[in-house]
């Protein structure tokens, strides 16, 4: 088992540690996790909030556009531009992995929950119980990231499958939404730290440990098709 940290799925720099800006890669692999997985059985993809930071979007080593940048110059483009084409260069390292056999599993995005103002304009989440079906709905930028997700992984499916290669979806989203009373919000830090209000990280234990029950049920039915053996009851 590995965890291997890669918030834009492609390669990377950090220019500017003060301000935060990026210069992202759109077409080419990081090889901090794609050299690594030829030989696993399971890998679990999934990136969303880091794109919405300063970035200066690069293809063919040349600058595209950039996001939140103040240059006249440049075209000036959306986190959106860059998560699309990011996941479209993840699922082609993973389909083009010579040798490699094992099952991809898309993990959706878990949404945050940001009310009165956003992160960094006093946004907080001081709710304490979860939504229920009714009362909230994707929307906004989670909706659109969720759609690009969905759209990107239809498109890569169909071509792993032609290699013989499985895809499969870990949607975590609509759970996620429903829980606005999972996130830390100010006592993910001390109490005098002046940073904004943790409503995108999860508190541990919180509601995401419904993804390792997702993931384990998907495993057992996928070996019970797998295997053509009685599925147990774990």
């Amino acid at each position: 088992m590995a965890t291997f940290w890669s918030p834009y799925l492609v390669q990377a720099k950090q220019v500017d540690s003060n301000g935060g800006l990026y210069n992202l890669y759109l077409d080419e692999f990081d090889e901090k996790w794609t050299t690594q997985i030829k030989e696993f059985d399971y890998v679990i993809i999934n990136a969303a909030q880091w794109f919405f930071r300063p970035i200066v979007f690069y293809e063919k080593q040349k600058i595209v556009g950039c996001q939140y940048c103040s240059s006249e110059n440049v075209t000036h483009l959306t986190g959106r531009f860059g998560y699309r084409k990011a996941f479209r260069t993840a699922f082609k390292a993973i389909i083009g992995l010579e040798n490699f056999k094992g099952i991809t599993f898309l993990r959706t995005l878990a949404p945050s929950h940001f009310e009165n103002g956003v992160w960094d304009k006093g946004g907080n989440c001081i709710r304490t119980k979860p939504f229920k079906s009714n009362e909230t709905k994707l929307e906004g930028y989670n909706f659109d990231l969720r759609k690009i997700q969905l759209e990107e992984f239809k498109i890569a499916k169909k071509k792993a499958k032609k290699k013989g290669l499985k895809f499969m979806l870990l949607d975590t989203t609509q759970a996620m939404l429903l829980r606005p009373d999972g996130h830390p919000n100010k006592y993910g830090h001390l109490p005098k730290e002046n940073v904004a209000n943790d409503c995108v990280h999860w508190c541990l234990p919180g509601p995401i440990d419904s993804w390792s029950d997702f993931l384990l049920e998907m495993l057992k039915t996928e070996s019970v098709r797998s295997t053509g053996k009685k599925r147990l009851h774990l």
